[in-house]
């Protein structure tokens, strides 16, 4: 069963999102911030994270790649509803770091096809 972490500073959009990949049968947690995703990984990696890019403190994609340099077979899908994220984006991909991103708001049937794939 694949374990997924949703991680956003919204709580209500974290728990959402775990509750419809729990409810899809997978084994999913929500977090409220990086730093709660990042510590949740030291005891239970998973094999994907789902981040909101724009979170106070460590951004969805400096947390990404630092799971990704702890945990390289863990696939990331990052969402985010505001245009800022490209030039993130650029960063990471100019540090060798590529990641799918989903607008916001996230529909369900979009979120588990990407999942599932």
């Amino acid at each position: 069963m694949k374990h997924i972490f949703v991680v956003d500073d919204e709580q209500c959009i974290a728990d959402t999102l775990a509750a419809i990949l729990n409810h899809a049968g997978y084994r999913a947690s929500p977090a409220y911030d990086a730093q709660m995703a990042l510590s949740l990984c030291e005891t239970s990696p998973p094999d994907l994270v789902i981040s909101d890019v724009v979170m106070p403190g460590i951004n969805g994609i400096e947390m990404a790649i630092q799971i990704k340099q702890r945990y390289p077979s863990c696939q990331i899908l990052l969402f985010s509803g505001l245009a800022a994220t490209a030039d993130l984006l650029e960063k990471a991909r100019c540090q060798g770091y590529h990641f799918e991103l989903l607008a916001k708001p996230v529909h369900p049937a979009d979120l588990l096809e990407k999942v599932a794939a």
